[in-house]
């Protein structure tokens, strides 16, 4: 994989360009699939899985975890109900209670597997709507006098996820209400507070608060026990929104981010953003697994079982789900604890020393902290007039070498580089790499 490039360097169309208009008549020789596959598909792939894939978050599928979601789509089950899916229904219980023992997690939590966060978050917040006891499940929203502003609180580093599912639900963009963050990207708590007292002066209805262990920024971390103290006070749904850093809670230095997590309704992590895991696999982890039934079961008469036991379509908008538990199965037996907790150590080693590289450099600055493996910084050198530009410039020169995938957010109106390390196959020469490369690059631009 070392020697593809990272970012795919075809042209805009050109796939598309290369393939029929038609489906074929008659089936076709597997072999010329095949053939198509290395020909076309492979030219066309950006390399998740590269050690120099640095941008977003770095993903970590093994191969491991690869051979168990083969065993999951040989299975092709759709896991609804306990009879047409016992495995699922009871190895993802099994699985997700190990992970949050493994996590520090508090105890009594349920685990619901999802795809994606969006979808584990929008979840949350359907849960939080519901608690309000407006009957909107029975009634809905819309035609309604009787319903005030529905609000959600979050940080203005929160993961967009938030608003597209306040659009999805029905209280839309309005409802959002972004907090100040402070110095360290951090949403400050005593806005936070004010928020809602405002909002409860002016007649609206707090539902709903999220705060971020791991930002998709910086990877900043808010105050999980100050933000809770003020839900608790006001009496408004809690969800913690840790997808990237909730991997690394495994590492018990690290669970210090933890503190006052038990005040949390819901949390969220992807262990397919840090753990190993192929993509896809989010968790909700949930203190009242009967709001969360509450909230969207829904049995025709066709699924009806009339039994005790659970069944997977009661916790979610889908009815099948795949075998998503499998591959986390594998992962966690095939590395254990200490082999997934060294890991995630090296990562944030490597991410502490490019950050000291960053600092070391007279022509580079480092924009925000590194809790985790997240490096966000910045060209800086000294005659340079617009620095936006060309830290845009640098990116985009080091992406199209295809040797290194950088990524970039904007910090207080700056244009930030990002540098993200994941992969279960990177080295410390990989990081070296992409260093000389980022230097070589930016004096090839200034010369």
């Amino acid at each position: 994989m070392e020697d593809l490039p990272v970012l795919s360097q075809i042209e805009p169309g050109s796939l598309k360009a290369a393939l029929p208009e038609d489906a074929p008549e008659e089936g076709e020789d597997f072999g010329g699939i095949l053939e198509d596959v290395e020909d076309l598909i492979f030219p066309a792939v950006t390399h998740w899985n590269h050690p120099n894939f640095h941008g977003l978050f770095s993903t970590s599928g093994s191969a491991v975890g690869v051979f168990a979601d083969m065993f999951a789509t040989a299975f092709d089950m759709k896991a609804m109900l306990w009879r047409t899916s016992p495995v699922s229904t009871e190895l993802d219980e099994v699985v997700l209670e190990w992970l949050r023992k493994m996590s520090g997690l508090p105890e009594g939590l349920k685990g619901v597997i999802y795809d994606t966060a969006s979808v584990s978050t929008m979840h949350a917040i359907a849960m939080a709507r519901e608690q309000l006891g407006l009957s909107i499940r029975e009634k809905g929203m819309s035609g309604r006098s009787d319903l005030p502003l529905l609000r959600v609180y979050c940080s203005e580093h929160t993961h967009s996820s938030i608003e597209k599912s306040l659009i999805t639900l029905g209280l839309g963009q309005r409802s959002l209400v972004k907090i100040e963050t402070d110095e360290k990207f951090r949403v400050r708590p005593d806005k936070l507070a004010a928020a809602i007292e405002k909002d409860k002066l002016e007649g609206h209805l707090p539902c709903c608060v999220v705060a971020t262990i791991g930002t998709t920024s910086t990877t900043s971390v808010d105050d999980v026990d100050a933000v809770g103290e003020i839900c608790k006070g006001h009496g408004v749904f809690f969800h913690v929104d840790m997808a990237y850093a909730g991997s690394a809670m495994i590492v018990p230095e690290l669970q210090f981010h933890l503190r006052g997590i038990d005040a949390a309704d819901t949390i969220v992590t992807n262990p397919h953003k840090w753990l190993f895991t192929p993509f896809d696999l989010s968790v909700l982890y949930v203190k009242d697994i009967d709001l969360l039934k509450r909230t969207f079961s829904l049995i025709p008469e066709y699924l009806d079982t009339g039994g005790e036991v659970e069944n997977q379509m009661d916790y979610g908008i889908q009815l099948g789900r795949r075998f998503r538990s499998l591959k986390l199965w594998f992962v966690m037996r095939y590395f254990g604890r200490r082999g997934m907790i060294s890991r995630i150590e090296h990562h944030c080693r490597l991410a502490r020393d490019f950050a000291g590289w960053v600092e070391r450099s007279d022509d580079f600055e480092l924009m925000a902290e590194v809790p985790f493996a997240l490096v966000c910084f910045r060209a800086c050198p000294s005659g340079v007039e617009d620095l936006d530009e060309l830290n845009e410039r640098l990116m985009n020169a080091v992406n199209e070498s295809g040797k290194a995938y950088l990524s970039h957010t904007k910090l207080d109106g700056k244009f930030v580089l990002r540098l993200s390390i994941g992969s279960i196959r990177v080295e410390e020469r990989h990081i070296e790499k992409v260093w000389r490369l980022i230097n070589e690059t930016l004096l090839d631009l200034s010369s």
